[in-house]
């Protein structure tokens, strides 16, 4: 293929402070929700936590010689809010240390042509806010502190940052942490979600606010909020399965693009929830619209959709891989939601550029490979399910961008380390470096390689 991606596209890898930080209680971190979720019996698949993780708070220059080595221009990584406030209220103090910590570490990243991407909210509250009043349910206090602690991470570290994420997946946060209760805080309700997702996009845009106010114009930086979008495609061609396709997409991903690009929530989904669906004052949603400089797409699989279920939170909709003359849309991965498919990420990304108008970034994308976790070091380094689902996922990105003329700008690759992946633990591994969770021990795995080379060679000079 002649076509390459322009010389400034950035590519990297994506991590999270929970899921690699470990040190819970160093230069006086304050608990967080996963904290908490995850040393409750019952609540992670292996019994595990996240209290060492890959011991990145400690081991961070292990971490950016792997990124050096990578040849990556850019890492997206996030801050623990409960380390800069470890009460984590705006009238609770800001910890010296971890703004330090922070500080050292995006230096040492810039020093080193590594371009920071700063996610400010990976799921982390602090546990005093859910405990002082409900965290994401109360609108009123969380929207406040949350601004507050993003004003606290722009003022000490935003002359070294140009690029800030709000909030990771508010779909997740919303839906697995308030809904299902398969993510910390663990809440099971029909209604609770939906005022959480409602108060993630309030606090997001005001977050935005704020930045654009006070401190973008003097920093020169961007800010936006990363989405969860698998690309959903019609079970068959009959238009009950083509309707249930973009009704799918409006519950998982139009309520909070929608908004934020639009101004307003999907009329779909309004119609389906009533009145447990909050209402933006005239006020609010002139805040929100409007409220992001890009389109940031976490992404990794594509599911089949047609009529049916009584799952409200997805439209009721019905998601499958096995086509109707039964064979599987691709190659399974270690968990049940994620099978390999690059048409549909190139479908993906032509309908984001179609619909929003905006550049965007894969701020995550990746594969488990089944049953990694059960293979020697010497074994798992041979990732050829992983390798595969990269060359077919950049392919699609390369041709995407030189052919369907979609602006993505940059791509990030979930993950550089195996880590803890929250209530699975450490048995699914997304990493293309085999970390030994014993020794701490780091070994690429052949991933790391093929990216390592795919991108110098499809990048502009």
């Amino acid at each position: 293929m002649a076509g390459k991606l322009p010389s400034d596209f950035l590519w990297g890898y994506a991590t999270a402070s929970y899921q690699i930080e470990g040190s819970p209680t160093a230069d006086g971190r304050g608990p967080s929700i996963w904290d908490t979720f995850s040393h409750t019996p019952g609540k992670i698949k292996d019994g595990s936590n996240g209290d060492v993780a890959t011991d990145s708070y400690r081991r961070w220059g292990e971490d950016l010689a792997l990124l050096k080595f990578a040849g990556v221009k850019a890492y997206r990584f996030s801050i623990s809010w409960s380390r800069i406030i470890p009460q984590g209220g705006r009238d609770d103090l800001i910890n010296p240390d971890a703004i330090e910590h922070y500080e050292v570490f995006i230096r040492m990243l810039r020093n080193n042509g590594i371009r920071p991407i700063v996610t400010l909210y990976h799921w982390d509250l602090p546990q005093a806010l859910h405990d002082r009043y409900g965290g994401w349910l109360n609108k009123d206090e969380i929207v406040k502190d949350y601004v507050n602690y993003a004003w606290a991470c722009f003022r000490y570290l935003g002359d070294l940052v140009k690029d800030w994420i709000t909030i990771n997946e508010p779909w997740v946060v919303s839906v697995m942490g308030y809904g299902s209760g398969e993510f910390a805080p663990g809440h099971k309700s029909d209604a609770e979600h939906w005022i959480v997702a409602h108060n993630l996009i309030l606090a997001h845009a005001y977050a935005v606010k704020v930045y654009r106010e006070e401190f973008q114009q003097s920093q020169g930086g961007q800010i936006g909020i990363t989405l969860d979008c698998h690309w959903q495609m019609p079970y068959d061609d009959s238009p009950e399965s083509i309707a249930a396709a973009k009704r799918g997409i409006a519950f998982k991903l139009g309520r909070f693009a929608d908004p934020i690009y639009k101004g307003h929530y999907p009329s779909v989904v309004k119609e389906m929830i009533g009145d447990r669906l909050p209402d933006f004052t005239d006020e609010e949603i002139s805040i929100v619209k409007g409220s992001s400089d890009f389109f940031g797409l976490n992404t990794y699989t594509t599911q089949l959709v047609r009529e049916g279920g009584n799952n409200e939170i997805q439209g009721h909709v019905k998601y499958t891989f096995t086509r109707p003359d039964g064979t599987q849309l691709g190659k399974q991965s270690h968990v049940p939601w994620l099978q390999s498919y690059p048409p549909g990420f190139r479908s993906l990304l032509n309908y984001l550029w179609e619909t929003y108008k905006l550049p965007i970034y894969v701020t995550e994308n990746g594969f488990p490979v089944k049953d990694e976790n059960k293979l020697p070091v010497d074994k798992a380094i041979h990732d050829t399910d992983r390798i595969e689902y990269f060359e077919g996922y950049t392919d699609a990105l390369l041709r995407a961008v030189t052919e369907d003329g979609v602006p993505v700008k940059g791509y990030f690759a979930w993950s550089i380390l195996d880590n803890f992946e929250w209530a699975d633990g450490y048995e699914t591994r997304f990493g293309t470096t085999h970390v030994d969770f014993t020794t701490q021990k780091r070994t690429p795995k052949l991933s790391y390689q093929f990216l390592k080379n795919w991108f110098p060679d499809h990048i502009a000079a």
